[in-house]
């Protein structure tokens, strides 16, 4: 039935739960996978005496660097699985984080698309609602929302 299945992750608990529920859906379904993971604006940081900003070059090196890192941890541990698996890292900066969920989802061509219920969105969610959320709102393709066990 589904032969393209995009999979949003963040390292959370949830985002893992996601990923294993795509993971069996692609291995019964023989479907492609798309490990997609968004790095989200961060706010202005400054250093302990408060005087100067902390380089924001660096901030924005050390999140893709993480974002890489899980993903290609991911990739890595489902290579011998049978699953063929593909990678996206996409930055934004406009807080819309699952519009640029679904819109990746929708260039991929994706015929479905996993998401946890929630994952690393703190404050966030209160302020612009959650990804998952958002998500649902703006995706074409239909949407497998998927808990965490507490």
């Amino acid at each position: 039935m589904y032969k393209r299945i995009a999979v949003a992750i963040d390292g959370s608990k949830t985002s893992d739960a996601a990923l294993g529920e795509a993971v069996r859906l692609a291995r019964e379904m023989g479907a492609a996978l798309l490990l997609l993971h968004v790095c989200e604006e961060m706010p202005v940081m400054w250093e302990p005496d408060g005087m100067s900003v902390i380089p924001m070059e660096d901030i924005r090196n050390a999140i893709l660097g993480a974002g890489k890192a899980l993903l290609e941890k991911h990739r890595e541990q489902l290579a011998g699985q049978g699953v063929a698996v593909e990678t996206s890292l996409v930055e934004t900066y406009d807080g819309r984080v699952g519009s640029v969920i679904s819109g990746e989802a929708r260039k991929w061509n994706a015929d479905l698309l996993v998401v946890g219920t929630h994952g690393r969105t703190g404050i966030d969610h209160l302020l612009m609602g959650s990804v998952a959320e958002g998500v649902s709102r703006t995706a074409p393709m239909p949407v497998l929302l998927v808990r965490a066990e507490n």
